[in-house]
């Protein structure tokens, strides 16, 4: 489980195993306390108050490129906004409570359901450290091989929606593919993403590579600036006037 921007998802392609007595396997909680001690330890990311993410995104099979900016805060604020050649403009926010989406095809919506849920569970700040407050519950349930390192597989539970699965490199810590379910107003949709090529920003390692798959399409996003403890304006997680009109309206 590592913070996500947009959608998550990865194509992976490997075989794995799963070990047979779950008594040799370590705890999910030791598996997720030592992410956050190799990517730069607990007090690093207490550290950072917010965060500004750039990054650009691309969509091969279609062509397709865009940019990406996100602002992120605690305990759960956050604002993305993408430009995506073909597509347009989409944002998406969250706050209080309330999760949004604008973008040119439906138009603004005030997010209800699992669509909710996972949005607010996506904007927890610092969800690494603060897992708990997004999953009910972190099991570890086997390992698998994924390009040639032996991973632990966790799966998380929330307490509205479906598990989300993370696999951690067994060597480094690392967490290296995410595997979910995504809602959305068409219905739900297998995710899988792949982590790559951490950096270090401001004391924490990040994943730079996120190749995600969903519905048969392919997105990489690539993570190229992430500021910390920057002059956010304050109302930068207010809901836009027409997703206030929908709430007016609620």
């Amino acid at each position: 489980m590592t913070r996500r921007i947009v959608l998550l998802g990865i194509f992976s392609g490997i075989a794995g195993f799963t070990l047979a007595a779950d008594d040799a396997l370590p705890k999910a909680e030791t598996i997720i306390d030592r992410f956050v001690e190799v990517t730069g330890g607990k007090a690093a990311y207490e550290k950072r108050k917010n965060e500004i993410t750039t990054g650009t995104i691309e969509i091969t099979a279609q062509g397709l490129k865009g940019t990406l900016t996100r602002y992120s805060a605690p305990p759960d604020k956050s604002y993305t906004a993408m430009a995506i050649d073909g597509v347009g403009n989409v944002e998406q926010g969250s706050n209080s409570g309330i999760a949004w989406e604008k973008n040119a095809m439906m138009g603004p919506r005030v997010l209800t359901g699992p669509e909710k849920a996972q949005a607010r569970r996506e904007a927890v700040f610092n969800g690494q450290v603060n897992w708990r407050q997004m999953f009910t519950k972190a099991e570890t349930t086997g390992v698998e091989t994924i390009d040639g390192e032996e991973c632990y597989k966790v799966v998380f539970t929330p307490s509205d929606g479906k598990p989300e699965t993370t696999y951690y490199q067994r060597k480094s810590g690392l967490a290296v593919k995410n595997v979910t379910v995504a809602a959305n107003p068409m219905g739900e949709f297998p995710v899988e993403q792949t982590l790559s090529d951490y950096k270090n920003f401001d004391g924490v390692l990040m994943p730079t590579k996120m190749l995600q798959k969903v519905a048969g399409q392919e997105m990489l996003l690539t993570i190229l600036t992430v500021k910390t403890n920057q002059e956010i304006p304050a109302d930068r997680f207010d809901p836009p006037a027409d997703i206030k009109t929908l709430l007016d309206k609620k």
